[in-house]
């Protein structure tokens, strides 16, 4: 299955700094010279093009964040399994971190059902390797160009129970989708139990405080059901229409 997956062309040793600690840090050596982040850049250029070459024919996808310390005997692997194999029957490829745990879980149901199972990898301090079932696989450094794939090349998130990297891709495509960042882009959350404290505590505290409007609740749907899961992940997007501008940019009034 390796001749299958795509990786990026910079492999870096294990004892190398992560690239991202090595852009948020500034080392001593840094402080004496103004050149090295100007020429990072073009580092993170290169990688979003390989991202970019990489992802750009995947078609209609849905990324599923989960944790990566679920394990294989964890009924919500199970239901991973039975989302990918779900999404891949809908035509869907599916984009996950491409690690273990629920990474794992989505990419096998999806392969063994014949759909596309995307991985994008990412550099850590302790080496994660591309689970098998990964068709096409990109590996990033830089943990924001691996945050715009998962959003640039998907329909839709679905997310299981994690840990502060799920949390924080949560919290991230609900900012995107209140700030419309991302419009009609269904965030679904599987298992009740898992996530409702966390809702019922947005709100008891946040909502009450006025931090946060009740139409926000409206961003997410949560289910138990990996049917049910790719229906609500996969659903039409809603048709636009423009109205016809006048010469100045503003709406023509309609006909009466």
């Amino acid at each position: 299955m390796a001749e299958r997956r795509r990786a990026g062309r910079l492999v870096v040793p294990p004892q190398a700094a992560p690239a991202d600690k090595m852009l948020l840090e500034r080392s001593a050596i840094e402080e004496l010279s103004h050149h090295a982040d100007p020429w990072r850049v073009l580092r993170i250029l290169s990688e979003f093009v390989e991202g970019f070459d990489a992802l750009n024919g995947v078609g209609p996808a849905v990324t599923v964040f989960g944790s990566a310390r679920t394990k294989r005997d964890d009924t919500y692997y199970a239901a991973g399994e039975a989302l990918g194999a779900a999404l891949a029957r809908r035509g869907f490829a599916v984009i996950t971190g491409g690690g273990p745990g629920m990474m794992e879980a989505v990419n096998k149901g999806c392969h063994e059902a014949g759909g596309l199972s995307v991985g994008c990898n990412i550099e850590l301090p302790r080496e994660q390797e591309l689970n098998r079932y990964v068709d096409l696989g990109v590996e990033f450094r830089y943990f924001f160009v691996r945050k715009n794939m998962f959003v640039k090349y998907a329909r839709g998130f679905v997310i299981f129970p994690g840990g502060l990297g799920t949390l924080d891709e949560l919290f991230e495509s609900l900012t995107l989708a209140q700030t419309g960042k991302i419009e009609h882009f269904p965030i679904v959350l599987y298992g009740t139990e898992y996530w409702s404290g966390l809702l019922d505590w947005m709100h008891r505290v946040v909502l009450a405080r006025g931090a946060m409007s009740a139409d926000d609740f409206d961003l997410v749907s949560l289910t138990d059901d990996p049917e049910e899961a790719a229906a609500m992940a996969t659903r039409p997007l809603p048709v636009k229409i423009e109205k016809p501008r006048s010469e100045t940019g503003e709406p023509k009034a309609e006909a009466r």
